[in-house]
């Protein structure tokens, strides 16, 4: 009788050794070394949370300010009511500066900075008067953009005073005192250096008719805020050529004028 055949003995052989299910790759698994890695990283991310926060470590503990002339440091301080023994990451920092500016006008911009590890740092820009306007016995601060900001009992020197006396024309209405106080910083920001320091008084009646009243019994035509630099120019080159005049008219920059010379 013949034997089986060769696929019949491939065929047995197939039905008693099934194949092997296939070796896990490890790929579905972590492997210890990244375990270990991740352990290690929230470890030190709650170590650094709890310096910031839990600790002693970076807590506030001073305050410094710079920046101040009118204003004091211990003005700005209490303004600012800085969080002492608060950590320092937490100080919020744009809520501060916002306060400082709504409770000290004076205050044209401030920065509050941390200064690790226990300091914050107000650095302070005052706001310059460039006018004055005389309210009683007291004199009011207007600054470069108009801003009146300070009320104070003593004139600080070599500040103009501003005379708002506008005329009930169409121009008042249409343009308001507010507007003719910009102009009048206008021409004060343009004046020559020179002049500037010999300013004594703006005068403003009008949008187109500023003049300025200077020491030594001076006067000059500046008409509107109009062409400035221009005006600048041309009133120093009258007061270069005619010291002793007493009236210079450069409202018409084209056409200025000389008198009491």
């Amino acid at each position: 009788m013949a034997g089986p055949t060769t696929a019949q003995r491939g065929a047995g052989q197939q039905t008693d050794n099934p194949a092997r299910p296939p070796r896990p790759t490890g790929r579905g698994r972590p492997s210890r070394r990244l375990l270990v890695v991740i352990a290690v990283v929230l470890l030190l991310a709650s170590g650094a949370v709890w310096a910031l926060y839990g600790s002693s470590w970076f807590r506030v503990e001073e305050v410094r300010t710079t920046g101040v002339d009118v204003l004091t440091p211990a003005e700005v301080e209490s303004a600012a009511a800085v969080p002492i023994g608060a950590p320092l990451v937490s100080v919020d920092t744009d809520a501060m500066e916002a306060r400082l500016r709504q409770k000290l006008p004076r205050i044209d911009s401030v920065d509050v900075v941390r200064s690790w590890p226990h300091g914050i740092g107000l650095k302070v820009t005052e706001r310059q008067p460039v006018l004055l306007v005389k309210k009683g016995a007291k004199f009011i601060e207007v600054d470069a953009k108009g801003v009146r900001f300070a009320t104070v009992d003593k004139a600080p020197g070599r500040v103009p005073l501003l005379e708002l006396t506008p005329d009930q024309s169409a121009g008042l209405r249409r343009f308001g005192s507010g507007r003719l106080v910009r102009e009048a910083v206008r021409v004060a920001g343009e004046l020559p250096r020179a002049v500037a320091k010999d300013t004594q008084v703006v005068r403003v009646t009008s949008y187109d008719s500023i003049s300025l009243e200077l020491t030594g019994g001076r006067a000059v035509v500046w008409g509107s805020g109009e062409e400035g630099p221009v005006k600048a120019r041309v009133l120093t080159a009258l007061m270069k050529a005619a010291p002793k005049a007493g009236h210079f008219d450069v409202s018409a920059p084209t056409a200025p004028a000389v008198s009491g010379s």
